[in-house]
């Protein structure tokens, strides 16, 4: 009895598969492609269906807030992208809010909350992308990226789209949900504490960013900050000592120290090669050259993806780091300079973070540019 169900069930199976494919065809051809993708997903997305009456009505859809640097983008272009990319995947027209002088994100975000969207989309450079994720660090809603920034650091570590607005926001909505670790950073052991997602250092790298040429920066992107950097280069090392989870201490003279979530920059440079944005660590880089000559030494280790045990720098893994200097230094949080202290302290919070990556599938689209805008 049992041996001839098999075959029968079989039948069935392909049978009612023939029919679904023959469904989907007529589907097609009456109401065109694109309409048969939109329903297909409300099929493949039960949660946006009413139960009563078998659509989708705007209490079930998704929804996502977008929040845009203004001065990186035309927010209204933005926003209408952002709404008919919303509304071909089934979506709620977006929350769309704009960062001001005195909330570089962090407020919109967490407005966002409160309203209770399904992810937060963060439009603009790393400054915006930091203010957003610090709001959403410690919550389970997602934030998507849309790089519009100069450096777009966070971007290039989780392998984003960054030249491509429209893919961006299609990951922020359907792509797949991957935690990482933030970072945390005070310039005062009594200060406030400051989130980043990328890197945070005190001395040259931070009077390099400091000292960055915002108009030469919009004209070379991130060439501006090699400008910067070539007038940076001479200059007296500083003393410091650094404690590394409050166990193991070191004292040394010093160019630049930087604390590390990953380790990507512009142009493919792998500046903290061995770092892993959700490894629950921290790199920390020590750079001491005490010339120009040095420098090159330097640069050679950073060039051959060696400056773990490089001429004139080391790194190490740790969880937590203070830096205390003998002098005021600058300070940079994720490229941004935070002003001048003597003290820095820097640790890790695992899996902090969502943030929304490409699903393999998407992958493949984006390859073969297979989107429709």
């Amino acid at each position: 009895m049992t041996i001839a169900l098999d075959p029968l069930m079989t039948w069935v199976v392909i049978i009612g598969a023939l029919v679904v494919l023959g469904l989907v065809f007529l589907l097609g051809r009456r109401s065109g492609s694109r309409r048969t993708l939109r329903t297909v997903r409300r099929y493949a997305h039960p949660t946006n269906l009413s139960d009563s009456e078998g659509e989708v009505s705007d209490s079930a859809r998704y929804r996502a807030a977008l929040i845009v640097n203004p001065t990186k983008t035309d927010v209204r272009r933005l926003a209408s992208t952002a709404e008919a990319i919303c509304r071909f995947e089934g979506w709620n027209p977006p929350l769309v809010l704009e960062t001001t002088r005195d909330d570089s994100g962090e407020g919109a975000a967490t407005r966002a909350l409160d309203e209770g969207v399904d992810v937060v989309i963060a439009a603009g450079g790393d400054g915006t992308i930091r203010a957003v994720a610090s709001a959403l660090t410690g919550t389970s809603t997602p934030m998507g990226i849309v790089p519009l920034g100069t450096g777009n650091l966070l971007a290039r570590n989780i392998d984003l789209v960054l030249d491509k607005t429209e893919w961006a926001l299609r990951i922020a909505l359907w792509g797949r949900n991957r935690e990482i670790d933030v970072g945390t950073a005070k310039i005062a052991e009594d200060g406030d504490t400051h989130i980043f997602t990328v890197m945070t250092g005190l001395g040259f790298d931070a009077a390099v960013m400091a000292d960055t040429n915002d108009d030469l920066k919009s004209r070379l992107g991130w060439l501006a900050y090699v400008e910067a950097g070539s007038r940076k280069l001479v200059g007296r090392p500083s003393q410091v000592k650094i404690t590394f989870d409050d166990d193991y201490r070191i004292s040394a003279r010093v160019r630049s120290v930087l604390g590390g979530n990953c380790g990507r920059l512009q142009g493919g440079i792998q500046l903290l090669p061995q770092a892993v944005i959700d490894d629950g660590m921290l790199d920390v880089l020590i750079v001491s050259p005490k010339n120009l000559g040095q420098w090159v030494g330097v640069l050679a280790s950073i060039a051959g993806r060696r400056v773990s045990r490089g001429l004139h720098t080391n790194t190490r893994k740790c969880q937590k780091v203070v830096i205390e200097a003998g002098e005021d230094l600058d300070v940079q949080l994720d490229g941004d300079p935070l002003g001048q202290s003597s003290y820095l302290e820097m640790e890790v919070r695992p899996s902090a973070l969502t943030v929304r990556v490409p699903t393999v599938e998407q992958r493949k689209q984006i390859r073969a540019e297979a989107w429709p805008v």
